[in-house]
């Protein structure tokens, strides 16, 4: 015996009406927030010179350069730095040499594209970048070489499921001592 309460509601029986309009202003929005994102980032240009020499940005052992990586990488700097640009502002990195935070180890040959994270393979990125003014004008320039001994015990990283996190940690942190105003 199946009895009908107030708190039970048959989805088949229930009609949703929304208003075009409103939908279409929010669509608006939505779209707006995610052009105003990109142009933002359209600020921030990121290359590789020679990138098939970088010491490590593989994904198995013995392998070449992955582009998922450089590509992972290149979207995570222009979000990160994107926040710190003043409006006008542009910032053009090049990386050089890239070394990913972990190796492969060679021992088990079903497990050759499984990257270790140990505290003896820590990240290292090397970079030159140009910071110009709205007129085009260097605000700043130079060489980077940023690393992190201590990238395994930094509890304060966000987002450590995500791939290329410590790498990731490793430009976060230069976009912002870098830019800080």
């Amino acid at each position: 015996m199946a009895q009908n309460t107030p708190h039970r509601v048959s989805l088949n029986t229930m009609k949703i009406h929304l208003n075009p309009s409103l939908l279409m202003a929010a669509a608006l929005v939505a779209c707006s927030a995610l052009m105003a994102d990109d142009a933002k980032n359209e600020n921030v240009s990121v290359s590789f010179h020679e990138s098939e020499k970088f010491t490590d940005v593989r994904s198995s052992f013995g392998g070449t350069t992955d582009e998922y990586y450089l590509t992972t990488l290149s979207k995570h700097l222009k979000k990160a730095a994107a926040k710190h640009l003043a409006p006008g502002q542009k910032l053009e990195v090049t990386f050089t040499d890239i070394d990913l935070a972990g190796d492969f180890v060679p021992t088990n040959p079903k497990a050759q594209d499984v990257r270790v994270i140990r505290d003896i393979w820590i990240p290292r990125q090397k970079l030159t970048f140009r910071l110009l003014d709205e007129q085009g004008h260097v605000v700043k320039e130079g060489e980077r070489r940023l690393t992190d001994l201590n990238f395994m015990n930094n509890i304060g990283i966000i987002g450590r499921n995500e791939p290329l996190f410590h790498d990731k940690a490793l430009l976060t942190d230069w976009v912002a001592k870098e830019l800080r105003s």
